[in-house]
């Protein structure tokens, strides 16, 4: 079912509830109107009569004629007098009787001194009267077809009313819905015009102020980020690509010079060499993949528990160590710590250590003697570790675009790389909740500060 359809139908309920509610509250109000001035009447005619019976200003043979002569015509009232032992002193029409008056009915009424009460479809009245000083009991009953009549077309034209209004309220609510909904409509068109080969499109916002507006701004909002992600894993695919080409199409003419013809032991050796390098370079290059999909989880769905900083960088100085002898790692303390607390974080090993070479390794990278200092102290709740060099710095271009993936600055021809530690390690530094910063001047060296929440 469709929004305009649904709500429409939405409208129109409420709406019937509401008019039913009130009609039933007019019929009610009507019979509980008509009964109480029917009852009145009643009462006056039996009254006038039992006036008119006591004080013999008419025979009872006349009045009795005069009600049999008019009930033929309309619904005359039938009245009985009796006295309090239940002697009946007149009856307009015995044999019709509509009333059974017994004892017990005369003691109720001579208790309750008036009474309201139906025998069938009659109203009926029973009444103390008082008359030259004797008091004398008095019933009557009359059906009130007028009465009921005005009821019944009243009914009819309550229900014309409300079939004919809610006929009517679904109309409109139908067309007000239409009207209403008309720019989700052109949303809607809008929408499926946008496709991978037109990601720049935009939804139009008349007002933003409306609800609609908020939807049209908060859809572009995600349109953005869908167009950077485009273009951020068109951009990822095409580096990926380059990069792998290189050391494959390196490692594929290597192999393809050492068939073409018989060579040495040697010749072979340092071909397989050449090949195994560019195999390495590889691996490298699929391992800070990984690394990097790893490090776009979300927190809950990786492994976090409570780990020493210090031993962290331990694991991380014996790994930089094992794969390039030639490196140094200076570890620094320079505050002593009182409660093993403010060294304790809580992550994952393996991307925190991952994270941490990357750092020690770009510092001894770029510097003349290979060398980084790593430096731990802690702050309030922070747990702070510095990776510096005394190397060649780096450019105020090209810490702008340090943490971009793919990056390669001014110094690429130093040292290989890819692009990808920089990037890898700040998301894996986010991914916990902390923070990096470098600081950096040309020829004078390199400093990553590294700030993580301690527990």
């Amino acid at each position: 079912m469709k929004i305009r359809t649904s709500l429409s139908l939405k409208y129109t309920g409420i709406i019937a509830t509401v008019f039913l509610l009130f009609m039933v509250t007019i019929y009610y109000v009507s019979e509980h109107t008509r009964s109480s001035t029917f009852y009145h009447n009643l009462k006056s005619e039996a009254v006038t009569k039992a006036h008119l019976f006591l004080s013999n200003k008419v025979d009872a043979a006349v009045m009795q004629s005069i009600y049999l002569n008019n009930r033929n015509f309309i619904n005359e009232v039938e009245v009985a007098i009796y006295t309090p032992s239940f002697e009946m002193l007149y009856h307009d029409a015995i044999e019709n009787d509509i009333v059974k008056e017994d004892r017990a009915m005369i003691d109720r009424i001579m208790r309750e001194r008036e009474i309201e009460f139906r025998e069938k479809d009659y109203e009926s009245i029973g009444m103390v009267y008082t008359f030259d000083g004797r008091e004398y009991v008095v019933t009557a009953a009359a059906y009130d077809g007028y009465g009921y009549a005005t009821l019944r077309e009243l009914r009819q034209t309550l229900l014309i009313l409300f079939i004919a209004g809610l006929s009517v309220l679904f109309i409109v609510g139908y067309l007000l819905s239409w009207i209403s909904l008309s720019p989700i409509r052109s949303i809607v068109k809008e929408a499926e015009s946008i496709t991978a080969s037109q990601m720049e499109k935009r939804l139009p916002v008349k007002n933003k102020q409306d609800e609609l507006g908020e939807l049209s701004i908060a859809f572009n909002a995600l349109l953005d980020r869908l167009e950077t992600s485009f273009n951020s894993q068109k951009m990822f695919v095409s580096n990926v690509s380059h990069e792998l080409r290189t050391p494959l199409a390196a490692l594929t003419a290597e192999l393809d010079l050492a068939l073409l013809k018989e060579r040495t032991p040697a010749q072979y050796q340092t071909a397989i060499g050449n090949a195994l390098h560019d195999a390495h370079r590889i691996i490298r290059l699929i391992d800070g993949l990984l690394n990097l999909a790893k490090a776009d989880y979300q927190p809950e769905q990786i492994k976090i528990e409570e780990t020493r900083l210090d031993e962290l960088l331990l694991d991380a100085r014996e790994l930089i160590l094992k794969a390039h002898p030639d490196y140094h790692v200076e570890l620094i303390f320079s505050q002593e710590a009182e409660s093993d607390n403010v060294l304790t974080v809580a992550g994952n090993i393996y991307l925190l250590t991952t994270a941490f070479v990357n750092l020690i390794e770009n510092n001894c990278k770029y510097s003349a003697n290979k060398t980084s200092f790593v430096q731990i102290s802690f702050w309030e709740e922070w747990a702070i570790v510095r990776f510096s060099d005394n190397g060649i710095g780096i450019s105020e271009r090209d810490k702008e675009r340090l943490f971009t993936l793919f990056y390669r600055g001014e110094n690429k021809d130093i040292a290989p790389g890819h692009g990808i530690g920089m990037a890898l390690t700040q998301k894996i530094i986010h991914l916990h909740r902390g923070e990096i910063t470098v600081l950096s001047q040309q020829n004078e060296g390199t400093t990553f500060m590294v700030k993580l929440p301690h527990v």
